[in-house]
């Protein structure tokens, strides 16, 4: 198997994770809001990410003079790190599931910067235990105070949004009351005035300025989970979940490949990452095919009932769907194979990913757009932050013996 033995390697690894597993939602968002059932697009999802940790453990995990090699450990008797692997797949399959519900509710920016912080706070202080503290306590834990900093410009960003788009939506309310009661006195002066203004001229177009009340109400008719109406309080709980279930993915996957409570037998190879990720993708896949399949027929959240026939035709942002699936595995792989060499602790750096989030939600779905000043300077503070964040807890990495 392939073993990465320097800490400059392990930070690459990291850095490339960062990328992957900070695209993939804007992807999956990407989907919904044009459509797509959530159901439909989590089982292409969850089919390519299995096929990535395949992939990742036939290549990486059998190239190399290190041994044991992947498939040599699949018949070794190491059920107890196996079923932590597994423990980490059911955790990451769960949270995944939340969050993909909640970046319709509460947004991508802010269901990614919550969740992000939450893993931070209680997976890499766990991670950092774990590992024998092998990295700096000294860096690592102001890294943590960074994060929770940038988690509170994050929730004021959010709330400040928030603000503005309800104020957007008050005056294209007051502006259609105007055009009403003006096409009843007269009804050229309604023809002018529907022609001269470009929100109500864009929104009978189809073709809204991003940023726009109109833009935010064409938004709503087109995307499959509809939220006007709803409370955001379910979507902060499915966030606050899913982060609860994210935090716990990486302290698993650190018990199955260091054995830290010494659950195996003596003489019984500590399993590989590569082996490790390999059960932690399968448990995963299992879990998301049973609770998708239920969803199709039964689902939550008002969505329209499905079949599994329906599944198989809906063409319809499939290769995103996949790219996505494909995208999360090898970021997932990546971040397990830089913590095994530097800390899972420093591999928390990775949880700046909404730095990449953000950078798609603003360019791919206009978050932001037309925003006050006020929001404008917090997420500009909200970037930095996780920009230090990143960067303390890079910093921080050790090299595990």
């Amino acid at each position: 198997m392939y073993v990465i033995e320097s800490k400059g390697g392990a930070i690459a690894c990291m850095l490339l994770a960062l990328l992957f597993l900070g695209t993939w939602p804007a992807l999956m968002t990407l989907t919904e809001r044009r459509g797509r059932l959530p159901q439909h697009t989590y089982l292409d999802y969850t089919l390519a990410n299995l096929l990535a940790a395949v992939i990742i453990a036939l290549t990486l995990g059998e190239i190399g003079p290190s041994r044991p090699n992947f498939i040599t450990q699949l018949s070794q008797e190491n059920w107890q790190s196996m079923m932590f692997a597994m423990a980490g797949g059911i955790a990451l399959s769960l949270g995944t599931l939340a969050t993909q519900y909640a970046w319709a509710f509460v947004g991508l920016s802010v269901t990614e910067v919550i969740t992000a912080s939450i893993t931070v706070v209680i997976g890499t202080t766990l991670n950092y235990f774990l590992d024998d503290k092998i990295n700096r306590a000294e860096i690592i834990f102001p890294g943590i105070a960074c994060f929770l900093i940038a988690v509170c410009f994050g929730s004021a960003v959010h709330k400040s949004n928030a603000s503005d788009n309800k104020s957007k939506l008050q005056d294209f309310k007051r502006l259609q009351d105007f055009t009403t009661s003006s096409f009843l006195r007269l009804e050229t002066t309604s023809s002018l005035q529907t022609e001269t203004n470009p929100e109500t001229n864009g929104l009978a177009k189809g073709e809204a300025k991003k940023g726009t009340a109109a833009f935010l109400i064409e938004l709503e008719k087109q995307r499959a989970i509809k939220v006007f109406g709803k409370s955001t309080i379910i979507g902060l709980m499915l966030t606050f979940f899913a982060g609860i279930c994210i935090s716990l993915i990486s302290p698993a996957v650190s018990l199955a490949t260091n054995d830290q409570w010494h659950t195996l037998k003596n003489g019984v190879p500590k399993l590989n990452v590569y082996t490790a990720y390999f059960y932690f993708s399968v448990s995963a896949f299992v879990i998301a095919l049973i609770l998708n399949i239920r969803f199709l027929y039964w689902p939550i959240l008002g969505l329209p009932r499905s079949s599994f026939k329906a599944y198989l035709n809906d063409w319809n942002g499939r290769g995103l769907s996949f790219l996505a699936g494909f995208l999360c595995g090898f970021g997932d792989g990546l971040q397990f194979m830089g913590g095994q060499a530097a800390g899972y602790a420093a591999a928390g750096a990775v949880q700046a990913l909404p730095l990449v989030s953000t950078f798609w939600g603003i360019l791919l779905f206009g978050e932001y757009r037309r925003s006050s000043r006020k929001t404008y300077i917090l997420l500009i503070c909200m970037l930095f932050m996780f920009i230090v964040a990143v960067a303390v807890l890079t910093a921080s990495s050790g090299h595990r013996k």
